[in-house]
C-alpha cells in the first residue's frame, strides 16, 4: 500500500454518503395506519367503544333533554327533526334515553369486566398455586358455574332491590367463577414451567414467585377474558332490566327503553328499535375488541401479522 493511499483513504470515508436507514423503528414505518392495517379488529371496536364512552359522558351536550321529564301531549311521536329518535308512551324523548342509556351498560359493563377480573384473579392464582385449596375452591366454583348466569343474577337481584350497584354486584358474582377457572389453567401450566422450579429451588417465598413470575404471565388472557365479561354483563342487564328485575325504571336504561316499549312493538317499533341497535353496535364493538387483543397477544399469531 503507497503513502498515497494512506493518505487519501480518510478523506475518502468522509467524502462517503450517509446511507439510509433501511430498517427504521416499527413506530415509524407502521404508524397509525400500520396498526389499523395490523390489527383492523382493534382499531374498528376500539373506535366505537371510544365513541359509546364519548356519548354517555357528552350525553347533556348533544342535544338532549331531561329523560325522564313526561309530556302526555306529545306521547307516541314518530321520529322527526324535532324528535329524531320519537316519544314513548309517556311523552319522553327517546334519543334522549337512549343517550342516557349508555351511561347505565357501560357503567355495568366496565364495573363487571373490573370486580370479576380482579376477584377471578385473586382466586384462580390461589387455586393454581397452592396445591392443597384448588380441591376445596374448585368444588365452590363448580356449584356456582351449575347455575345459569342469568338465573343466578336473577335470584340475588330478587334478595335486593332495584339498582344499578346491586346490579353490578350480581352480575359480578355471577362472572367470577368463569375467571377464575381461566387463571386458574393458566397457572397450572406456569407452575411447572423451570424458571418457578429454579425460584422456588431458590428458596424464594411464595408470594414473591407469584408476584413476579406467576402474574405478570396472566396479564394477556385476563385482559382478553375481560373484554367478553364486559359484553356479557351489558347483556345480562339488559335482559334483568327487561324483565324488570334490574335498574328501576326511573333510571333510563336500553333494557328498560326495550321493555316499555314491547307492548307496542307492532305499531310503534321503533321504540325497541333504537335502544337495541346501540346495545347491539355496543357489544360487537367489545368483542371486536377482545377478538383483536387475542390475536395481538397470542405470540404465535402475532408473527404472522
Amino acid at each position: 500500500m503507497t503513502d498515497a493511499t494512506l493518505t487519501t483513504a480518510p478523506e475518502l470515508i468522509r467524502a462517503a454518503p450517509e446511507l439510509p436507514d433501511l430498517l427504521p423503528p416499527i413506530k415509524l414505518r407502521g404508524g397509525i395506519l400500520g396498526f389499523v392495517r395490523r390489527h383492523p379488529a382493534i382499531a374498528i371496536g376500539g373506535a366505537l367503544v371510544l365513541a359509546m364512552v364519548l356519548i354517555a359522558v357528552f350525553a347533556p351536550y348533544l342535544g338532549t333533554v331531561d329523560p325522564t321529564a313526561l309530556a302526555p301531549t306529545r306521547r307516541t311521536r314518530e321520529p322527526s327533526a324535532a324528535f329524531w329518535f320519537g316519544t314513548d308512551m309517556l311523552g319522553r324523548d327517546i334519543y334522549s334515553r337512549v343517550l342516557y342509556g349508555a351511561r347505565v351498560s357501560l357503567t355495568v359493563g366496565f364495573s363487571v369486566a373490573l370486580l370479576a377480573s380482579l376477584a377471578g384473579l385473586i382466586i384462580g392464582l390461589v387455586s393454581g398455586f397452592v396445591r392443597w385449596s384448588d380441591g376445596i375452591i374448585m368444588r365452590v366454583m363448580d356449584g356456582m358455574m351449575s347455575i345459569p348466569p342469568i338465573l343466578l343474577a336473577i335470584a340475588l337481584m330478587a334478595l335486593t332491590r332495584g339498582s344499578v350497584g346491586n346490579v353490578i354486584i350480581a352480575i359480578t358474582i355471577a362472572d367470577i367463577p368463569r375467571v377464575s377457572r381461566l387463571v386458574r389453567s393458566v397457572v397450572l401450566s406456569l407452575r411447572e414451567q423451570p424458571y418457578v422450579d429454579a425460584a422456588i429451588a431458590a428458596g424464594t417465598r411464595t408470594p414473591m414467585i407469584i408476584l413476579r413470575h406467576i402474574l405478570p404471565n396472566t396479564v394477556a388472557p385476563m385482559t382478553v377474558q375481560a373484554t367478553y365479561v364486559c359484553a356479557s354483563a351489558m347483556i345480562v342487564e339488559a335482559i334483568l332490566s327487561f324483565i324488570g328485575a334490574g335498574t328501576p325504571p326511573t333510571i333510563p336504561s336500553w333494557g328498560n327503553i326495550m321493555a316499555e316499549g314491547r307492548a307496542l312493538w307492532q305499531v310503534k317499533p321503533y321504540i325497541v328499535f333504537f335502544p337495541a341497535v346501540f346495545l347491539s353496535v355496543t357489544v360487537l364493538a367489545v368483542n371486536l375488541l377482545g377478538d383483536g387483543l387475542r390475536d395481538a397477544l397470542d405470540p404465535r399469531l402475532a408473527k404472522r401479522l
